[in-house]
């Protein structure tokens, strides 16, 4: 079984800084990939930032120049610094995981946390 925990969400003001941790648990054989990305009201659930095990990054292009995500691979950690925020940032924040559980590599799963609530107020 595979878990994420999410933390450091929360009520910030326009331009201010929040910084997202996503704690992956459980048994694996490799994880290929963890992310981030959000969900509005009434919205669907968008890419914001994403990082391979090999280290390339992707970023939304809403994300670019304000969003920074690292991995700590020896603590299975993601980290999402969010910076110059935005009232249009207010969504609800996912991580994920690419969970490869054999040496093959369509034995792959995805996995989501729980979400955590970022709010920019104007």
């Amino acid at each position: 079984q595979v878990q994420l925990v999410e933390s450091g969400g929360g009520l910030v003001q326009a331009g201010g800084s929040l910084r997202l941790s996503c704690v992956a648990s459980g048994s694996w054989f490799s994880v290929n990939a963890m992310g981030w990305y959000r969900q509005g009201p009434g919205e669907q659930r968008d890419l914001v930032a994403q990082i391979t095990s090999d280290g390339i990054i992707q970023y939304a292009d809403s994300a670019k120049g304000r969003f920074t995500i690292s991995r700590d691979s020896a603590e299975n950690t993601v980290y999402l610094q969010m910076d110059s925020l935005k009232p249009e940032d207010t969504a609800v924040y996912y991580c994920d995981a690419l969970v490869q559980f054999t040496k093959f590599r369509f034995d792959t799963r995805q996995y989501w946390g729980q979400g955590t609530q970022v709010t920019v107020s104007p």
